[in-house]
């Protein structure tokens, strides 16, 4: 029982786009004050893309504690919510002098740190897999105007008709008879309420990122990826799972297949990650404009 006037225990949380060098601040803040780096990306809880999801490599992880990275078998669909569970437990089973340093660019993960998580029961498989399926070939437009027609309130709260946000409302509403929002408004209190906790965004120049991005997938592409997804590819999975829809999964897959030229799965693939970085970059302005934006 920790007394009433104790120090409270601390974390830092360090958001950015994908390739903004989020991993190295965690890194060397966690060299410094003996802290634990903390995995807050919604891919890099799978094992085997090591590379290919840009995990930390084994001598960085050599140089201070990692938790929840790789530890989640690809042919799983891990939610938010089994995240914040194992972060729960994380909490209540470390040393509370040191310092939990979250790291990562999945929004929904840092919303469950700080603003609460909505406890929506578990979604069956199938039910998701049906969902997928009526928004196939649906672009932005048309995904918007049916989830206007079966939630309206849902869609009202969704910035973006993405293919993941649609498919996660259609799927609870079908599975509970009920409203994601109807969950989300009944959020519990943040993980880490109670903690003395600092805010930082990565905030790199487009250009330096546009070129960072390009950099990684060439190094990629040369360091291992080809073997993962090969890997992958043998364990015979659902393509619909999250793990296989991984940037860089369905491209290099295609260069094995014999589909696609190197060459090409590389642009592709470069040309994915610069509009996933848009997107983070666009719901961090919504939802972090109150954190410390920093230029790596």
């Amino acid at each position: 029982m920790v007394m009433s006037g104790a120090p409270k225990r601390r974390a830092v949380l360090i958001a950015g786009p994908t390739a903004s060098g989020k991993s190295a601040l965690a890194l060397a803040r966690a060299r410094e004050s003996g802290g634990i780096v903390v995995n807050t990306d919604a891919m890099q809880v799978y094992d085997v893309l090591r590379v290919v999801t840009a995990r930390p490599s084994a001598a960085e992880e050599a140089q201070a504690e990692h938790r929840l990275y790789g530890f989640v078998s690809p042919s799983e669909r891990f939610s938010t919510g089994a995240w914040a569970g194992a972060v729960e437990k994380l909490i209540q089973e470390t040393d509370r002098e040191r310092p939990l340093i979250f790291v990562g660019g999945t929004g929904l993960y840092f919303e469950a740190l700080t603003n609460g998580f909505a406890e929506v029961p578990t979604v069956p498989a199938e039910v998701v897999a049906e969902a997928e399926k009526e928004i196939q070939g649906l672009d932005a437009e048309n995904r918007a105007r049916l989830i206007a027609e079966r939630d309206p309130e849902m869609a009202r709260r969704l910035r973006a008709p993405d293919p993941q946000r649609v498919v996660r409302a259609l799927a609870v509403l079908k599975a509970t008879g009920r409203s994601l929002a109807s969950f989300q408004d009944a959020a519990q209190s943040g993980l880490l309420e109670g903690f003395e906790v600092e805010r930082v965004v990565l905030n790199p120049d487009r250009d330096v990122l546009r070129e960072r991005i390009a950099r990684r997938f060439e190094t990629m592409f040369d360091g291992g990826a080809v073997d993962e997804v090969g890997a992958l590819m043998a364990m015979d999975l659902d393509p619909a799972l999250p793990a296989m829809k991984a940037i860089g999964v369905p491209e290099i897959a295609a260069v094995l297949a014999g589909r696609m030229s190197e060459d090409e799965a590389i642009e592709r693939a470069i040309i994915a990650t610069r509009q996933y970085a848009k997107r983070q970059r666009t719901w961090m302005r919504n939802r972090m404009g109150d954190w410390t934006w920093i230029a790596p």
